[in-house]
């Protein structure tokens, strides 16, 4: 599925999202609090998970499309428990992961857990999810410091969209009678999710209600005409 955001946009937010989350380090009371919605996790923890993987994404992306597996990186720092060294040492994960994208393009192929998705198992794909990793962390620091900010509108609104292409398609087989839910934030946008023995699809809607132009067809075994599977009866 197309993002709604381009590459430059991707790769601007991934810093945005990581200063934000600097920034409520930054201003913590401690780096034991926890974070409520990461119940096994203090801050401190939090930002580990979140350097440590940026790390390994840079690694991965690095190591081009020919790659079969997430790169463990060799030789990095562990994360530092004083708290100016740990922002530095955030800061420099984002860094690597950034300088990877940039160097390696939206197009380029890159080993992606969510093969069997809709999503695009390239750099470009590999940054939006990076983006929205980076957003909900984020999010989860400033829960556990007592001051939840809106994500941007921007981030948002392309997280939903993200969301259904990556964790809710897929090719394997939807294993009872087809179905289609449509998605409605808000904002006005619209998404159907179809699902059938072809496995589960999204499309944004051009309006709420619309069917999507790329939506699926099958044969409809009794009269021969191809129907959506939301129009079987």
């Amino acid at each position: 599925m197309q993002s709604t955001l381009n590459f430059s946009d991707l790769l601007r937010l991934i810093a945005e999202r990581s200063n934000a989350f600097r920034a409520t380090v930054a201003a913590a009371p401690s780096l034991d609090v926890q974070v409520p919605t990461c119940p096994e996790w203090t801050l401190f923890d939090l930002a580990q998970h979140l350097g440590e993987g940026r790390r390994a994404w840079a690694a991965t992306i690095a190591a081009g499309p020919a790659a079969s597996a997430k790169s463990a990186p060799q030789g990095e720092p562990a994360a530092p428990r004083e708290r100016e060294a740990l922002l530095a040492w955030l800061a420099a994960s984002t860094q690597q992961l950034l300088d990877a994208l940039q160097e390696a393009g939206p197009d380029r192929g890159c080993w992606a857990w969510w093969g069997k998705s809709q999503s695009p198992r390239t750099c470009g794909g590999a940054a939006r999810r990076q983006l929205h990793e980076m957003a909900v962390h984020t999010y989860d620091a400033q829960l556990a410091v007592g001051a939840p900010q809106p994500l941007p509108d921007e981030v948002a609104l392309d997280d939903v969209e993200e969301f259904l292409s990556t964790f809710c398609t897929t090719t394997v087989a939807w294993p009872h009678e087809p179905a289609a839910v449509d998605h409605h934030i808000a904002e006005g946008r619209s998404w159907r999710n179809w699902l059938s023995d072809d496995g589960a699809r999204v499309a944004r809607l051009p309006s709420p209600g619309a069917t999507p132009a790329d939506a699926p067809a099958d044969e409809d075994p009794d009269g021969g005409r191809r129907l959506r599977p939301w129009q079987r009866q």
